[in-house]
């Protein structure tokens, strides 16, 4: 069986994209007043373009509330953004509706970050995972038991597991049965949002390693978010950097990593802890001023400007464009 995934997910190429997102705005009503209408909005989201190729992961990162969330959401049709657009194998998926769009979220699945609120905790770990394949026309029941039994074994369960039910697992378990349930209907593309923030570091490891197996096992492109950079760049290919509901930098993990344009990106990157404290000497800790702005009312020009060392008066009245400031490297600052 697996023979026959591999041979309807054929490696990709360099150029192929599968997903390439433009312009996306997702933004939250604030209501208020007796008669609870809409006063503002929330810019969760704002003016958000990238790519991911085939096969490739791309991490999304940032400090809580940039927005890293809800676009893994709206990508996954989670959510309805305000306007964009979600070009997922040349379909636009913010245009489908329907039964269209139920054919392509068999493709676009989502790993949450949550293992215990995630799964249902009246229903058997077999109901859990196969739940999707019935909806997407699986009726026969013998074929599901041996699907969800199937993909079970491939992450690491026994398939006698599958009579059991949620409160039974520990966390890393739990986690492991959300990754079945995205597998089962063999999608294209996983939205990975946070999948090992709320585990045991000693289980963080062997969840990630899962997770890399299984990419070159059936195939798979991931959107990967996650708060903890180091994780971030063990995973990923290409990194997204994200603050206040704008992709600020967005470059190849190697490159970023050993050389961050954005001092915002540079701010995080100091903050990684290290293991060698010679190491920890020599690196500048970098150490940002204020809290991070509402974006119910964000700050003219630059979104970081209220925290940046850099800023200057251009900075106040220009929203600095992401744009090429090196090979595959760009970057939405004046300076960069």
């Amino acid at each position: 069986m697996t023979e026959v995934l591999s041979e309807q997910q054929p490696a990709a190429t360099a150029s192929d994209v599968l997903l390439d997102v433009r312009n996306l705005k997702t933004y939250y009503p604030v209501l208020g007043g007796v008669m609870r209408r809409r006063i503002g909005w929330v810019k969760a989201v704002d003016d958000v373009s990238f790519s991911i190729k085939q096969g490739e992961t791309l991490g999304l990162v940032g400090e809580s509330g940039c927005g890293k969330t809800t676009t893994g959401r709206s990508i996954a049709r989670l959510l309805k953004p305000q306007s964009g657009q979600i070009i997922f194998e040349g379909k636009d998926l913010l245009a489908l509706k329907g039964k269209e769009l139920k054919r392509v979220r068999r493709d676009l699945q989502i790993i949450f970050q949550d293992p215990y609120s995630s799964l249902n905790p009246r229903m058997p770990v077999g109901e859990i995972i196969g739940e999707g394949l019935m909806v997407h026309g699986m009726k026969d029941r013998r074929e599901r038991e041996n699907t969800v039994k199937y993909f079970l074994d491939v992450v690491g369960l026994r398939p006698e597991y599958a009579r059991r039910y949620p409160h039974e697992f520990s966390g890393g378990q739990r986690q492991r049965i959300g990754i079945a349930r995205a597998l089962a209907l063999r999608p294209k593309l996983i939205v990975c949002d946070e999948p090992v923030s709320a585990l045991d570091v000693s289980i963080q490891s062997q969840v990630l390693n899962l997770l890399k197996d299984l990419q070159k096992e059936f195939g798979l492109t991931y959107l990967f978010i996650a708060h903890d950079l180091s994780v971030v760049e063990y995973m990923s290919d290409r990194v997204g950097v994200m603050y206040l509901g704008k992709m600020v930098e967005m470059a190849e993990a190697i490159d970023l990593y050993a050389n961050p344009r954005m001092p915002y990106t540079q701010a995080l990157l100091s903050a990684i802890p290290m293991a060698n404290p010679a190491m920890r000497s020599q690196r500048q800790r970098i150490v940002l001023q204020g809290d991070v702005p509402s974006p119910l009312n964000p700050p003219s020009g630059c979104p970081f400007r209220t925290r940046c060392w850099m800023a200057q008066e251009v900075c106040v009245e220009v929203n600095p464009p992401l744009r090429n400031v090196g090979p595959e490297h760009d970057a939405a600052c004046h300076f960069a």
